[in-house]
C-alpha cells in the first residue's frame, strides 16, 4: 500500500526546506506529491546567513515541477502534511484553496511538519491556538498573535505537529516528524 505525503509551496519558497523533506520522504519509502497553485515549474529561493548582515538573505534557487495544482488536492487522499518555508507562505496563506487543504489536515489531526515562515499558512486556518511552535525567529510575534506557544528550539513536538526554525534544524526536523509518521501513518 502507497502511503503520500503532500507538500504545499509555491515559488520563492526555501529550496532547501523545499528539496530535504520531498527527498527524505521518498527515501523512506513515501510517495511525495508537490502542490502549488497551479502545476508548473515552480523557482525557488536560497536563504543564507552572512556575515554583516541583519538578516538573511535570498539568491535564485533551484527549479522544480509542481505535481498538483491546489484545487485539486483531496486531503483525505494524503497521510501527512509538509508546510515549507520561504517567502512563499507570505502570499499563499492568502489562497482559500491552500487554507482549505491545511484545514483538512489539522481537522483530521494528520502529521502535519512545517518550518521557517510556513507555520504563516497554518496560522492563516486558526490552526495553531492552544498550541506549541518554533518557526524562524522573526515570527515569534505572528505565532502569538495566532494562539500560539512560540519556542525558540531546533524542533517542537505538539501532537501531530512538528515544527522547525530553519533549514539548519532540518535533521532533528525530520527525525521527529519521522517518528511521527512511523505510528500515525505507517508504511507497511
Amino acid at each position: 500500500m502507497t502511503v503520500k505525503i503532500l507538500i504545499v509551496t509555491g515559488d520563492a519558497a526555501e529550496s532547501l526546506e523545499v528539496l530535504y523533506p520531498y527527498q527524505r520522504l521518498r527515501e523512506e519509502g513515501y510517495e511525495v506529491h508537490i502542490a502549488a497553485p497551479t502545476v508548473k515549474k515552480l523557482r525557488f529561493v536560497v536563504h543564507d546567513f552572512e556575515d554583516g548582515f541583519d538578516t538573511y538573505t535570498e539568491k535564485p534557487g533551484y527549479t522544480w515541477p509542481a505535481d498538483v495544482a491546489f484545487a485539486d488536492v483531496v486531503p483525505e487522499e494524503y497521510a501527512a502534511l509538509v508546510v515549507p518555508g520561504g517567502r512563499a507562505p507570505e502570499y499563499l496563506r492568502n489562497d482559500p484553496e491552500v487554507r482549505r487543504i491545511l484545514a483538512a489536515f489539522s481537522d483530521a489531526d494528520k502529521p502535519v511538519a512545517q518550518i521557517c515562515h510556513g507555520p504563516l499558512m497554518t496560522a492563516a486556518t486558526g490552526s495553531l491556538a492552544g498550541r506549541r511552535v518554533t518557526a524562524y525567529p522573526a515570527l515569534e510575534l505572528d505565532m502569538k498573535a495566532a494562539g500560539a506557544e512560540f519556542e525558540d528550539a531546533e524542533t517542537v513536538v505538539d501532537g501531530t505537529l512538528v515544527s522547525a526554525r530553519a533549514w539548519p534544524d532540518h535533521p532533528g526536523w525530520m527525525r521527529e516528524f519521522l517518528k511521527v509518521l512511523r505510528v500515525k501513518a505507517p508504511l507497511a
